[in-house]
């Protein structure tokens, strides 16, 4: 398989962003590969200088799959990327099951981005207290009111894009940490871009710290005021 696949462009790279997920990254690695047999992909670490040997963990996945076909990248490191890309989380909270409906869905209508979403008909969250799950909704119904974004899950992460698309909406956003997922979607709805949606489970994660915190929500708040005033 590596040797027929050497040198040949990938038609998905899945880029998985890590920051201390040494106890996660060989996991999702495993499910991503174990989930899309048949599928011409690369999986792309990028690693924002984790200091618990996240990076010796995907140097010793590239001796196990081959470096065709799993790539580290430390930022700010310049990318390059097959004709489609995911973007998913490293802590497990986005399943790589889900994976095949991204493609299935993008091929059947042909979409610029497809995106996981929680808040659809077998769509959920597993592992969040009342509080957490209380405070998600009511983000996504006050950015829903405000911005009517084309989309019902705007802060997830879980995202198929056509590569170009991407380029062009990463252009055009100024936002950082959990408002520039929102800023995407906002984003391509305003310039006309095809959007689908997939139904997912976010799962909490099982080892690490969640990176979430009080700061996370103040910036959501003044990025839903900044995204309603530009866009």
């Amino acid at each position: 398989m590596e040797a027929a696949a050497a040198g040949r462009k990938r038609a998905y790279s899945i880029i998985v962003p890590t920051y201390n997920e040494r106890l996660n990254i060989a996991l999702i690695v495993y499910l991503i590969f174990k989930h899309l047999p048949d599928v011409n992909f690369e999986i792309i670490v990028v690693d924002d200088g984790s200091p618990d040997g996240t990076q010796d963990i995907v140097k010793q996945l590239q001796q196990v799959y081959g470096e065709d076909f799993v790539l580290l990248r430390a930022r700010p490191r310049k990318l390059g990327l097959g004709e489609f890309v995911v973007i998913m989380d490293a802590d497990l909270s986005h399943h790589p099951k889900y994976l095949p409906s991204f493609i299935r869905k993008q091929k059947e209508t042909g979409a610029d981005v497809v995106t996981g979403t929680r808040y659809v008909k077998n769509g959920g969250v597993h592992g969040w207290n009342l509080m957490r799950k209380l405070t998600s909704r009511g983000a996504n119904v006050l950015a829903q009111t405000l911005l009517q974004p084309g989309a019902s899950d705007l802060t997830g992460s879980f995202r198929l894009y056509k590569r170009d698309v991407l380029e062009d909406l990463i252009s055009s956003c100024v936002s950082k940490g959990y408002v520039f997922q929102m800023e995407m979607i906002v984003r391509a709805t305003r310039k006309g871009y095809h959007i689908e949606e997939v139904p997912i489970t976010f799962v909490d994660r099982v080892f690490g710290i969640s990176k979430l915190g009080g700061s996370e929500i103040v910036e959501y708040l003044k990025g839903l005021v900044y995204l309603l005033l530009t866009t």
